[in-house]
């Protein structure tokens, strides 16, 4: 969907298409809701009319009053069945913009849904989309009555006297004024408000996720007055606000449900001089009380609907997101060769490319890795080459074919993508790999496992291979998660592998049985490697080292050492930390003994 320049009501109806009906007969009650509640009314005049004209007859009495209840009684009924119907089609359109927001994370970029905090993406679609409904449930049933409700109380003042019609009305431009003036800024303050209150969520999120790190660096004290400071400054803005409102909203308040102060003095008159009755005047003084609800609601409406709007544009931000083009027909490859031709490629927010010019060929079945400082763009292409976007200029190809003209889900089961921070859902570890292969049986799934040294871990678990990853989660290393992703990637079986710094973080005890489980992962695959740790690339078949965005070199490990001068001052420096470690390591034992 092309949300672009779609407003608020747009963009809700365009999200109403299933309960348009469901909405138009929720309109259609709070109608017959609207004419109910003027039967009672006609039932208290004639009452009065009896008693003006003499001595009334009970049974004309108990007539009148059953008809005001039964009017009162349809205006309940018909206006529950529209509330229910609006509430209805309020979740409805709540799902459908919930599930257009996701589907909409699912066609962009992956690159460009990574690139958005998962807090935000949270607060739109959990938090910000629920502020929706309320006003949406409560705006068909209540906005249709509040409106047509006065006006129709006004129509039936006309036949009155048309003099108390208007006089029901004095207190309507003057509360207006007042709320105008109030108002003036409204939509800046209003826009101040939700910036504010964006910032001290984040602030109390960062705060929350952050616990760890700030109390394992002793940060407590200044994370914690940045976090209080975010909460003062909030209240204290809220509150600025609110008092340099809280005068003329008083006033607004007390001016505009206060339609006697028209319709007695003028009521009076007008009786005074015979034009109306004492039966039309009492009922012209009910009914204008009547109004007093009605119009008050569209104050509090006000800031609900300003509510919605923001919702909305929060919400519009993710549908707004670009779309990878995607084909439908999949495609014949000859091999699994990859090959980078002429690639150039800019992030939105950076100002330069971050890569340049990259050719890089990468035979099938070959172990093919990246190398060079921090920042020289070797993720940037493993990502590129499972399209987490799309190239600026050249193109990357898999066995000849543009990956661009390869269907997204054919691509996904072309490449496994393995990095050093891999997500375990909050299910049991058995589905948790399984999400490599939907299909899989249980055999095939352990088999994964067993492949990549998973076995030995889960079955100390009391539940073992139904134990939630959530649950698993406190009891297990970061070696340990990672072959669980490893066993993910082994069932899925893609001909193509990257491990984007897979063993960057692996503790010593996990790291040989995370290389064998690695060496099942890559065993006749098309390997591509980024990787820090020179020492565990050496058997490489070629080393590409990329500086600044463009590869400077490459070879095996011996040609790099003889002839890439950066090559050499990475390898010194990784074979003098490892020196170094090792030299730790043997006084460390040297102390404790």
């Amino acid at each position: 969907m092309k949300s672009k320049q779609r407003g608020t009501l747009a963009t809700i109806f365009y999200f109403a298409q299933e309960c348009r009906s469901r909405m138009v007969l929720s309109v259609l009650c709070a109608l017959i809701s609207v004419a109910a509640g003027l039967v009672p009314f006609w039932g208290v005049y004639q009452i009065m009319m009896l008693f003006f004209g003499g001595s009334p007859g009970a049974g004309d009495i108990l007539f009148w009053s059953g008809i005001s209840v039964g009017g009162y009684v349809l205006k309940i009924l018909f206006y529950g069945i529209s509330t229910t119907l609006s509430h209805r089609s309020a979740y409805q359109i709540l799902e459908n913009i919930r599930l257009g927001a996701t589907e909409r994370l699912m066609s962009a970029p992956l690159g460009e849904v990574l690139s958005q905090r998962a807090g935000k993406m949270k607060n739109i679609i959990v938090d910000r989309v629920e502020t929706i409904e309320l006003p949406l449930a409560h705006m068909i049933p209540e906005g249709i009555s509040n409106f047509l409700f006065p006006l129709a109380i006004f129509i039936y003042l006309v036949f009155i006297d048309w003099r108390m019609a208007l006089a029901s009305l004095i207190c309507v431009p003057l509360g207006a004024i007042v709320y105008g003036i109030m108002m003036r800024n409204f939509n800046s303050q209003y826009a101040a408000y939700m910036e504010a209150s964006n910032h001290v969520n984040s602030i109390i999120v960062e705060y929350v996720e952050g616990i760890q790190v700030i109390k394992a660096f002793n940060q407590s004290t200044e994370s914690y007055e940045k976090f209080a400071g975010a909460v003062s400054s909030f209240r204290e803005f809220t509150l600025a606000w609110f008092q340099s409102t809280w005068k003329l909203m008083n006033l607004g308040n007390a001016i505009l449900p206060s339609t006697l102060l028209g319709v007695l003095p003028v009521g009076v008159l007008l009786y005074i001089e015979g034009s109306l009755t004492p039966a039309e005047l009492t009922l012209s003084m009910i009914l204008s009380l009547s109004m007093v609800a009605p119009v008050t609601w569209f104050t509090v409406a006000v800031n609900e609907w300003k509510a919605v709007q923001y919702a909305v544009k929060d919400v519009n931000e993710l549908l707004e997101l670009p779309s990878l083009p995607d084909t439908a027909c999949p495609v014949q490859l000859a091999s699994f060769d990859v090959e980078l031709k002429d690639v150039s490629f800019a992030y939105k927010e950076s100002k330069g490319d971050v890569l340049r010019g990259i050719n890089l060929q990468i035979p099938e079945g070959s172990y093919t890795a990246l190398v060079g400082p921090s920042g020289g763009g070797k993720s940037t292409i493993a990502r590129l080459i499972a399209r987490f976007w799309d190239v600026g200029k050249g193109s990357i190809t898999i066995g000849g074919t543009d990956i661009r003209k390869i269907p997204l889900a054919q691509l996904s089961q072309l490449v496994s993508f393995v990095t050093q921070d891999n997500f375990l859902f909050n299910c049991s570890l058995l589905e948790n790999i399984r999400l490599g292969q939907p299909t899989a049986s249980d055999e095939e799934v352990h088999a994964a496992a067993q492949a990549a040294q998973c076995e030995e871990f889960i079955s100390r678990l009391e539940k073992g291979w139904a134990t939630p990853a959530g649950e698993a989660g406190g009891k297990l290393s970061g070696g340990e998660r990672q072959r669980i992703a490893i066993a993910r990637a082994i069932l899925k079986n893609a001909p193509i592998v990257i491990l984007d710094e897979a063993t960057a973080f692996t503790d010593p005890e996990n790291e040989d049985k995370l290389q064998r489980s690695l060496a099942v992962l890559t065993k006749g695959k098309t390997l591509l490697v980024i990787a820090h740790r020179l020492s565990t690339i050496k058997n490489a078949d070629q080393i590409f080292v990329l500086q600044e965005g463009r590869v400077v070199a490459g070879g095996t490990q011996q040609e790099l050492l003889e002839k890439c001068a950066l090559y050499q001052d990475m390898w010194r420096a990784h074979t003098g930390a490892r020196a170094w470690a090792a030299n730790s390591g043997r006084k460390g034992e040297i102390a404790h003994a």
